[in-house]
């Protein structure tokens, strides 16, 4: 079941998604490893509701035009 909402998002709230990824959960990583595929990989185990929970964030501190 873990991951199967995916394909239901958007493709502006699965960029805002990788960036939020990117910026906080690989905080410490270096640069190599912050991929699209691998921001990918962890939201697909968060689940939709903490997915869901990070999209109305990003929105509200207006983290897509960082």
């Amino acid at each position: 079941m873990s991951g199967d909402f995916l394909h239901l998002l958007k493709p502006a709230e699965r960029d805002l998604l990788r960036r939020i990824v990117k910026m906080v959960h690989f905080k410490h990583y270096p640069e190599e490893v912050k991929t699209d595929y691998e921001a990918d990989k962890l939201i697909s185990v968060l689940g939709p509701q903490t997915v869901e929970n990070l999209i109305k964030t990003g929105r509200d501190n207006n983290i897509g035009n960082l």
